[in-house]
């Protein structure tokens, strides 16, 4: 019998202080270093999601333009805007634009979340010669 319980080293009754203070402090450097790197990813993501979607923006514009013969288009676009020809009808889903974009000659030269319920990146700046940044 004594050498069935020597098998499963009977009496041993778990982890030392020692190795559980080891195990911790490895969880710990590692937390350090991950979650910093993870919220740096986090607000990259909302930068280029803002990006594409003026990309999305100037190309619906550009196609608009192909589209109805038109060399210039000055105008609004976005969420509740009523541009006049309409350019938006080149978008997926232009209720769900998270901006408004001022296009002059058929370029974006601006853009402003103020007006938009809810947007998703109301902390963002839009520049028009580098597009969307903190």
């Amino acid at each position: 019998m004594k050498r069935v319980f020597k098998q499963f080293r009977y009496g041993e009754r778990g982890f030392t202080l020692i190795e559980l203070l080891v195990v911790v402090a490895i969880l710990g450097v590692m937390a350090a270093v991950i979650v910093p790197n993870v919220s740096k990813f986090m607000g990259s993501g909302t930068v280029e999601a803002a990006n594409t979607e003026a990309h999305n923006v100037q190309t619906a514009v550009v196609a608009y333009m192909a589209d109805e013969n038109l060399s210039d288009f000055s105008d609004d676009v976005g969420p509740a805007t009523h541009a006049s020809p309409w350019p938006t009808d080149f978008l997926i889903n232009p209720s769900g634009l998270q901006a408004i974009y001022t296009i002059t000659d058929g370029a974006i030269t601006g853009a402003t979340t103020e007006g938009v319920i809810d947007s998703k990146w109301g902390d963002l700046v839009y520049v028009p010669a580098t597009g969307w940044g903190p």
